[in-house]
């Protein structure tokens, strides 16, 4: 997708949903949630942004999402949630990359199977560390993450999934999750499904090739 507007983020993502753990859709491509659906609550810090001359850097942002089946079926509804100091050009900015306007994975692939539904204003904190990390957007979402037990010993149980060839991420760090989310009509709500935790380098810039 051709576009004049270059855009990178970098930062960490606390990706809660309503799958089995491990999340089918990076495996197979389709949820093993209970009735088939991915409902999600997905938090964004962008430690590092620009979006053309537009300064995204320390960001925090979310995404309350669901689809009926599959993501990659369509149908979805999104929810957009951003601290009340974003200012009027990063929203459009983030508007532009998220909905996959400009180009750039994931979001030139994620972008076009949802609807945007809302956009919400509200002071974001994360609180905790690793898989043990608070993700809330006050007065509308909060999302916990806690490590896998052992079902004998009680003890944690680490995990992590690599995927080399991973579109939206390349190595997460799984464990179980609780969240609620409730805005612009959406409502979710699940214990101790899936979570996973990520580092993130977005782009659409073309990758540069070496000289021979």
């Amino acid at each position: 997708m051709a576009t004049s507007t270059t855009w990178r983020l970098r930062g960490r993502g606390y990706e809660f949903c309503n799958c089995d753990f491990g999340c089918g859709c990076n495996f197979g491509g389709f949820p093993n949630s209970k009735d088939g659906s991915c409902r999600a609550l997905v938090g964004i810090h962008i430690i590092d942004g620009k979006c053309g001359e537009v300064n995204l850097s320390g960001i925090k942002c979310a995404a309350i999402v669901e689809w009926p089946k599959a993501i990659h079926e369509g149908n979805g509804k999104c929810v957009f949630v951003v601290e009340p100091a974003t200012t009027d050009p990063q929203i459009n900015a983030l508007a532009q990359i998220f909905t996959g306007k400009l180009g750039g994975l994931p979001w030139e692939l994620l972008g076009p199977t949802f609807e945007v539904v809302g956009l919400e204003k509200a002071k974001i904190a994360i609180e905790g560390q690793g898989r043990k990390s608070v993700f809330r957007a006050e007065g509308l979402a909060e999302a916990r993450g806690d490590t896998f037990k052992n079902p004998v010993t009680g003890d944690e149980h680490l995990a992590t999934v690599e995927l080399p060839d991973g579109f939206i991420w390349k190595r997460g760090d799984c464990g179980q999750g609780s969240f609620h989310a409730k805005a612009g009509g959406l409502s979710l709500a699940f214990e101790k499904t899936n979570w996973i935790l990520y580092d993130f380098d977005w782009t659409n810039a073309q990758p540069t090739t070496a000289a021979a």
